[in-house]
């Protein structure tokens, strides 16, 4: 890519991202979502999804930190509420705690992370090290998964629903959120980077740090079904599901 692209030619380029990388299409996803996976599948599942979830704050506070703009600092504020909340026993994070208890997860050992996989560990933290590190332009782009997440949080919710038994709407309460506020967020920051992408290589980076993102997702789920589904080699100190 050689030629400065619209900002309309930029958001059809990013969201080819998702149509191509998203990890919706992975196979572990589809499992879960057809009801193939196991009680320890899906438990395993929420417990390493967990640990990335309770790191969206922190990454986002780095992005916070070094951003000039008094706009986008009050806008992207906004998602420190929605995962931590206003208080205790509020917010993205706690609904994701209670998803973990739901599917038989002690809240305590999710909490310490106990028995995450060490791919899990280091994809997180890949994630928050390029917010912290990489051209605040770059790091911005980077939460563009939001473009694509409506529809798998509607498959999932669906999917889950039909084949677990253990799964109730309360369960999934952390999803019946996030359409909204994935949909705020897509906003600002697309808007952001579309205004502020304003050479062919700053929009090369900004879909390199997209398709990083992607990586991030699909690399997780790479470990989980290699832990857990084939050949299923669980790692040392991995989560080991009931017989």
């Amino acid at each position: 890519m050689t030629a400065l692209l619209s900002p309309e030619e930029l958001e059809r380029r990013l969201r080819e991202v998702g149509e191509k990388r998203y990890h919706d299409k992975h196979p572990f996803h589809v499992r879960l979502h057809s009801g193939q996976c196991s009680k320890g599948e899906v438990q395993a599942w929420a417990l390493n999804r967990f640990t990335y979830q309770a790191h969206i704050p922190v990454k986002d506070a780095y992005l916070i930190a070094r951003a000039n703009d008094p706009a986008l600092r009050r806008a992207w504020r906004q998602r420190l509420i929605d995962h931590d909340g206003e208080g205790d026993g509020e917010g993205g994070i706690e609904r994701w705690l209670r998803l973990c208890e739901s599917v038989g997860l002690a809240r305590e050992d999710v909490q310490a992370h106990r028995g995450v996989l060490p791919a899990t560990r280091f994809a997180v933290e890949a994630y928050v090290n390029f917010v912290r590190e990489r051209p605040l332009l770059e790091a911005v782009a980077s939460s563009l998964t939001e473009l694509f997440s409506p529809k798998i949080i509607r498959n999932r919710v669906e999917g889950m629903l039909a084949h677990y038994d253990f799964v109730t709407p309360e369960s999934l309460s952390y999803f019946t959120a996030r359409p909204e506020q994935a949909r705020r967020d897509v906003e600002t920051a697309l808007a952001y980077v579309t205004a502020h992408a304003r050479t062919p290589a700053e929009q090369r980076a900004v879909i390199a740090a997209l398709e990083f993102k992607c990586d991030v997702l699909w690399a997780m789920l790479d470990a989980l079904h290699h832990a857990y589904v084939a050949p299923s080699h669980i790692p040392p100190g991995a989560f080991v599901p009931a017989p």
